[in-house]
């Protein structure tokens, strides 16, 4: 039984990951500052992509000396800022 008022992350095609993948690697590549639209989270968070981990599949961002490690697939849109 599935649990209720859980709501589900939406699904995304291969292409739409294969393309949220080469943003990411883009703006780790530039170091620019970018702000994450993250699912589950009401507010951006925003801050330098400084490591994409293929073995955990999470995304650092550092923001003032503070990493935060993001799921890939939690990673809805990257927005330059």
């Amino acid at each position: 039984m599935a649990k209720a008022g859980t709501p589900k992350r939406p699904t995304r095609d291969e292409f739409e990951l294969e393309e949220l993948g080469s943003q990411l690697v883009e703006a780790k590549d530039d170091g620019d500052e970018r702000a994450l639209t993250v699912w589950g989270e009401t507010e951006k968070v925003r801050g330098r992509i400084t490591v994409l981990d293929s073995r955990t599949r999470l995304v650092h961002v550092d923001k003032n000396g503070v990493t935060r490690r993001i799921p890939f697939l939690d990673i809805m849109k990257v927005i330059y800022e």
